[in-house]
C-alpha cells in the first residue's frame, strides 16, 4: 500500500511544542485526529490540522490519478515527524548595556498517512 505524505517547513514554532500534539495524534484514525485537533487550544493544532487536510487532499488526488485503491474511511496517521529547523537569533537589551540572545526556533513537520492494518 502506498503511503501518503504531506510536509511543511520553517514553521515559526518550537519543535518541542509541536511534538506535544504530534504524539497525541500519531496512530489515530484520520477522523479522530481531525476532531482532536479542532478542539485543542494549542497553537500548534492549527498547523497540524492544516497539514492533515493537505495529506487527505494528497490521498484523494493519488486515488483519482493512479487508482491506488485507498479507502479514504480507513486512513490512519502512521507517522508524524517534527524536526528542528534553523534557529533565528535575536537580542534583547538587558541591564548595564548588555544583551542576551533570544532563540526563535523553527520546525519542519512531516505527516504520513496509511491504511489501517
Amino acid at each position: 500500500m502506498p503511503e501518503v505524505v504531506a510536509k511543511t517547513s520553517f514553521i515559526r514554532m518550537s519543535p518541542r511544542k509541536v511534538r506535544l500534539l504530534a504524539d497525541l495524534v500519531r496512530g489515530r484514525p484520520v477522523e479522530e485526529a481531525q476532531s482532536f485537533l479542532q478542539v485543542s487550544p494549542k497553537r500548534a493544532s492549527r498547523v497540524l490540522l492544516k497539514l492533515l487536510k493537505s495529506a487527505l487532499a494528497n490521498a484523494e488526488c493519488l486515488n483519482e490519478d493512479k487508482d491506488m485503491g485507498l479507502d479514504m474511511d480507513h486512513l490512519v496517521v502512521k507517522r508524524v515527524m517534527v524536526d528542528e529547523g534553523p534557529t533565528l537569533k535575536r537580542y534583547r537589551a538587558r541591564a548595564m548595556g548588555r544583551g542576551t540572545e533570544i532563540r526563535r526556533r523553527t520546525s519542519h513537520i512531516t505527516l504520513i498517512l496509511d491504511m489501517e492494518e
